[in-house]
C-alpha cells in the first residue's frame, strides 16, 4: 500500500467484512451510510440497552390484551395515588404559603394542576393513538409534573436545618408524579410502535458512555439529533472513519495537513454538516458529474429549441402552402360556379328568346286556329239551316203522307160507294169503277211510299246535320282550347322569360357582390320557391320551410344547382327559407 491509497482501516466497511464494534461495546453497527445528510439509516441494530426496531407482526393475542388490561388499570391506580397523596399537600402549602386566600382556593388550584396534567396526558396518548403524536405536549407535562414534585417536596421541608432524613421526606414526596409520569412515557411509547410499526426508533447512547465520556457522548448526541441519524452506532463509524482519515493525511504529508489539497481537505470541512469521509470525498466528481449534465441537459434542450424551431418552421410553411392551396381551390370553385351561373343565365336567356320565338308561332297558329274557328262556326250554321229544311221536307212529307192517307180513306169510301151502287150500275161501269179504284190505291199506295221515301231522307238529312253540328261544335272547342293553350304558354313564356331576366339580374348582383358559392346556391334556391309561387309575406319560418318542401323538392335542388347530396340540398333548402324569412327578394 502506497501513502496516496486510502486507508484500509476499520473504519471502512465493505458489504463483506462488517465494520468494527463501537467504543464501550455496543453490538455490530450496520453497514453503509445513508445517501443524504437528512436521510436516515435503511436499517438499525439493536443496542445494549434493549430498545430494538423489530416489530411484532399480527393483533395482539388474549393474553397480550388481558395484560395490556391489566397495565392500563395498575397506570390509572399509580394516578389516583399520586393525586391523593399530592393533593393535600399542595393545597395546605398553596394556603399558607403561596397566599391564596383560603383553602377551597387551595384545593382548586391542586385540582386545577392534576386535572391539567391528565388532560394532557389524555391528548398526548389519543394523538399517539391517532398516529398524529404531538411531541411538544409532553414538555408542558414534564412541568407541572415537576411543580407539583417541587410543592409537594416544599410543603414536607423542616423549619430549621436540614437533616438527611429530612431530605429523604421530601424526595420520596416526588417518587410517586415521576413514577407516574414514567409509566404514562413508557405507555405513549407503546402505543407509537403499536400504531406506527414502521416508524423507524432512535438507537439510545449507552448510559456507561455519558459516564466515561461525557462531553465526547454530547457531541455525539448533538449531531445524532442535527444529522437525523438514527443509529448509534453509524455514529461511532463516523467518528472512527474521519478520525482514521485524518490519521492517514497525518501521515501522508508528514504530519503537517495544511499540504493537502482542497478535495482532500474535504471530509473534515463538511463533516459539521453531516457528510461522510466517503460522501465528502466523492462530492467532486458528483459535483463535476452533475455539472456535466446540466450542460449536457442545456445543449440537449438547446438542440430541442433548435428542432422545435426547425419543424415549426417547416409546419408554418406547409401550413402556408395547404393555406395557399385552399384559396386557390376556393378560387376556382367560386369561379367554376360564377362560370356555371353566368351560363345557366345565358341559357336562360336563349331559352327565353326560343319562348319568345315560340310565343310568335304560337300567336300565327292562334290567328289559324281562330280562322278554323269562323270557318267551323259558318259551317256549322250552314249544318244548322240544312237541318231546318230537312225539318220542314219532313213536315212536308209528313203532310203528304197525311194527305195520301185521305186519299185512300177517300178511294176505300168510293169502293164502298161502288160496291153499294153495283146493283144498279152495269157491270161495264162497276169494272170501270173497280180499275179506277186499284189505280187509284196504287197511286196512293205509291205516294205514301214516296212519302216514306221522303220522310226517311229528311231524317237522314237531319242527322247529317245533326252529326256536322256536334263536328262544328267539337271543331269550335279544339280550336278555342288550342287557344287557351296558346295563351297559357303564352303566359309561361312571359313568365319565364320574366324569371330569366330576374335570373340574369340576380347573377349579375350576385357578381357584383362577390357571394360565396353556397351564398349563390341558396339564393337560387330562394328563386325556385318564388318562381314556384311561394308567397313568403307575413309567414313565419316553419309555414315558409313546409311550403317551400311541398313547392320545391329536393330533387329540384339537386337537379337545379347540379349537386348529389340530399343531406346539402335539404341544407340550402332550409337556408333559402331563413333568407326568403329575412326578407329576400331578386331585384330588390
Amino acid at each position: 500500500m502506497t501513502m496516496t491509497d486510502w486507508p484500509r482501516t476499520a473504519a471502512e466497511p465493505t458489504p463483506e467484512t462488517a465494520s468494527p464494534a463501537a467504543v464501550s461495546g455496543t453490538s455490530t453497527p450496520v453497514s453503509q451510510t445513508p445517501g443524504t445528510v437528512s436521510e436516515t439509516a435503511e436499517s438499525v441494530s439493536e443496542t445494549e440497552s434493549g430498545t430494538g426496531t423489530k416489530q411484532s407482526e399480527g393483533r395482539l393475542t388474549g393474553t397480550q390484551k388481558l395484560t395490556a388490561s391489566a397495565i392500563v388499570v395498575a397506570a390509572l391506580a399509580l394516578a389516583g395515588i399520586g393525586l391523593y397523596l399530592s393533593f393535600e399537600h399542595v393545597a395546605q402549602f398553596a394556603h399558607e404559603e403561596l397566599r391564596f386566600g383560603s383553602l377551597g382556593k387551595g384545593q382548586l388550584f391542586a385540582v386545577g394542576v392534576d386535572v391539567g396534567i391528565m388532560v394532557m396526558i389524555a391528548v398526548d396518548l389519543l394523538m399517539a393513538w391517532l398516529k398524529r403524536p404531538i411531541s411538544w405536549i409532553r414538555y408542558p407535562v414534564w412541568l407541572l409534573t415537576a411543580a407539583t414534585v417541587v410543592l409537594n417536596a416544599a410543603s414536607g421541608a423542616p423549619e430549621g436545618a436540614w437533616k438527611l432524613l429530612d431530605y429523604v421526606a421530601a424526595g420520596a414526596h416526588g417518587v410517586v408524579p415521576v413514577l407516574f409520569i414514567t409509566v404514562v412515557e413508557l405507555g405513549r411509547t407503546a402505543i407509537d410502535r403499536v400504531v406506527r410499526p414502521e416508524q423507524e426508533e432512535r438507537d439510545s447512547i449507552p448510559w456507561l458512555r455519558w459516564i466515561l465520556a461525557p462531553i465526547a457522548t454530547a457531541r455525539i448526541f448533538r449531531r445524532m439529533r442535527l444529522w437525523g441519524v438514527t443509529s448509534y452506532p453509524e455514529m461511532i463509524r463516523r467518528d472512527q472513519e474521519l478520525i482514521a482519515y485524518e490519521q492517514w493525511l497525518k501521515r501522508k504529508y508528514e504530519g503537517d495537513i495544511s499540504q493537502a489539497s482542497e478535495d482532500e481537505l474535504l471530509p473534515m470541512k463538511m463533516a459539521p454538516y453531516g457528510y461522510t469521509v466517503a460522501q465528502a470525498l466523492a462530492m467532486p466528481d458528483e459535483q463535476e458529474q452533475a455539472a456535466q449534465e446540466r450542460e449536457e441537459e442545456a445543449e440537449r434542450r438547446r438542440l430541442d429549441a433548435e428542432t422545435r424551431s426547425e419543424v415549426a418552421k417547416a409546419e408554418s410553411e406547409a401550413a402556408r402552402l395547404r393555406a395557399k392551396g385552399k384559396v386557390e381551390l376556393v378560387q376556382a370553385e367560386v369561379d367554376g360556379q360564377t362560370g356555371q351561373a353566368r351560363a345557366h343565365a345565358r341559357a336562360q336567356v336563349s331559352a327565353a328568346e326560343r319562348a319568345a320565338a315560340l310565343e310568335q308561332e304560337a300567336l300565327d297558329n292562334a290567328v289559324i286556329a281562330e280562322a278554323r274557328a269562323r270557318e267551323a262556326e259558318a259551317e256549322h250554321k250552314e249544318a244548322t239551316e240544312r237541318e231546318a229544311k230537312a225539318e220542314a221536307d219532313l213536315r212536308a212529307a209528313e203532310l203528304e203522307r197525311q194527305a195520301a192517307e185521305k186519299r185512300k180513306e177517300a178511294a176505300e169510301a168510293d169502293r164502298v160507294a161502288a160496291a153499294e151502287a153495283q146493283a144498279i150500275e152495269t157491270q161495264t161501269i162497276a169494272e170501270a169503277r173497280k180499275a179506277a179504284a186499284e189505280a187509284d190505291k196504287a197511286a196512293a199506295e205509291t205516294e205514301q211510299a214516296a212519302a216514306e221515301t221522303r220522310r226517311a231522307t229528311a231524317e237522314t238529312d237531319r242527322k247529317k246535320a245533326e252529326e256536322e253540328r256536334r263536328k262544328a261544335i267539337a271543331l269550335a272547342d279544339i280550336a278555342r282550347a288550342q287557344k287557351e293553350a296558346i295563351e297559357a304558354e303564352k303566359a309561361a313564356a312571359e313568365t319565364r322569360r320574366a324569371v330569366a331576366e330576374i335570373e340574369r339580374a340576380a347573377v349579375e348582383a350576385e357578381d357584383a357582390a362577390r357571394l360565396k358559392p353556397r351564398e349563390r346556391a341558396v339564393r337560387k334556391v330562394a328563386r325556385m320557391a318564388l318562381a314556384a309561387g311561394l308567397v313568403p309575406d307575413g309567414k313565419d319560418l316553419a309555414d315558409v320551410q313546409r311550403e317551400l318542401s311541398e313547392l320545391v323538392s329536393l330533387a329540384d335542388v339537386q337537379g337545379g344547382l347540379s349537386i348529389s347530396s340530399p343531406g346539402t340540398a335539404s341544407e340550402y333548402r332550409q337556408e333559402a327559407a331563413e333568407l326568403l324569412v329575412g326578407g329576400y327578394r331578386p331585384g330588390q
